[in-house]
């Protein structure tokens, strides 16, 4: 793909992904809610990462959940082949769910191909973290029941600071606030680890410990988006 072919799909992608924030994660939430579903999720099959991601704890974490058996782990990115590969995924017609934690303009397109295949937004998060903080914005259908509370309740007792909402879809639920300050500067990381282990089981009642990760010298920041899709 050519220099102002893959601009060009950034800038689409980024566009989109600022209007499916806006109306899902800042607003009412009708670009999401017509794909969410209320039952279990499956095992996860494919984890999308970016370049970045790959070499962080968020796979560490799906690897360590028990649920995660026989996936496959694949870069995303803005080709065309890309797209048509995941297009193709979803419109198999086998059971299947993918996770992932990626870049905003790799999200917008992962998440159009999704809603276009008629597959289920169960879950997306935007994440954005720095060296001593975290901050966590997240939508969730019924099938993610639980997750963004694990998610801050461990983040919580490994010392890290962060700030986390959840807005529920389908439900008469308040949205969830949760923040502590950073009590360890070891936990820069742990939130990767933490959402990757959770996001494998998500919907498990008793999704068990999220492992703890050792400081890093150089821990994952800047701005993600996590989801989990279901087809």
């Amino acid at each position: 793909m050519n220099v102002e072919r893959r601009s060009l799909l950034k800038g689409m992608a980024l566009g989109s992904l600022a209007g499916v924030a806006s109306m899902a994660l800042g607003g009412s939430g009708l670009a999401l809610a017509n794909a969410a579903t209320g039952r279990a999720a499956t095992r996860p099959t494919l984890v999308l990462v970016s370049a970045e991601v790959a070499k962080s704890a968020f796979l560490q974490g799906v690897n360590a959940n028990p649920a995660a058996q026989q996936f496959k782990v694949q870069r995303s990115d803005l080709s065309l082949d890309f797209v048509l590969s995941l297009q193709q995924r979803l419109r198999s017609g086998q059971p299947q769910r993918i996770i992932g934690l990626v870049d905003d303009a790799s999200a917008a397109l992962i998440v159009d191909v999704a809603r276009s295949s008629g597959a289920r937004v169960q879950w997306l998060g935007q994440h954005s973290a720095s060296l001593n903080r975290s901050q966590h914005r997240l939508l969730s259908a019924d099938a993610a029941n639980g997750c963004a509370l694990q998610l801050g309740l461990h983040l919580n007792a490994c010392g890290s600071g962060f700030s986390l909402s959840e807005q529920r879809l389908l439900g008469p639920q308040k949205p969830l606030q949760l923040g502590a300050a950073a009590r360890s500067a070891a936990a820069s990381e742990q939130w990767a680890a933490t959402l990757g282990y959770n996001l494998a089981s998500l919907g498990d009642a008793n999704p068990g410990q999220a492992p703890l990760i050792a400081s890093r010298s150089a821990p994952l920041t800047g701005n993600f988006v996590s989801f989990s899709i279901e087809a």
